[in-house]
């Protein structure tokens, strides 16, 4: 079944069920494999994607009833130029393995899209993609350091 897909602003034609995990769309399908699959119940986020702006968890998004939205993958986040979140990633060495941190920077992108100046609490009540290597008080650093460029700092 022909399914059309507006990602990172090129629109594909995909021959899928509409009830396809989006994640094995972007995967396989489209070949944007920055996408990780993590645990298959939306539990993890390392599948986090952006839809319509908003953080989903591809694994458990069917790609029929996105078929119509903006979807927006770590390939397309800061195409050109590095994201303020992204710089802020190497600026705090946040990746320890790295697998998981595509789905960490689309949640945290589009978490501060919506909260520039976050409170700790607000963060993690937010964030609950799972780091198995700690890196969370390095995400909160990079964080903490994107809201204080903006001059609003994050409370702790």
């Amino acid at each position: 079944m022909g399914i059309r897909l507006k990602v990172n602003g090129v629109v594909h034609e995909v021959d899928v069920e509409p009830d396809a995990p989006l994640l094995w769309v972007i995967r396989d399908e489209l070949n944007l494999t920055g996408t990780k699959f993590g645990c298959g119940v939306a539990a993890c986020g390392a599948c986090t994607v952006h839809v319509n702006g908003k953080a989903m968890r591809s694994c458990s998004v069917a790609v029929g009833s996105v078929a119509d939205a903006e979807i927006k993958t770590i390939e397309g986040l800061g195409v050109g130029a590095l994201t303020p979140v992204q710089q802020a990633w190497i600026e705090h060495q946040v990746p320890q393995c790295g697998y998981c941190q595509s789905g960490m920077i689309m949640a945290v992108s589009a978490f501060l899209a919506e909260n520039p100046k976050p409170t700790d609490e607000q963060l993690g009540a937010a964030i609950t993609n799972i780091c198995r290597c700690g890196t969370l008080e390095r995400i909160r650093a990079a964080v903490r350091s994107l809201a204080d460029r903006a001059g609003t700092g994050v409370k702790r």
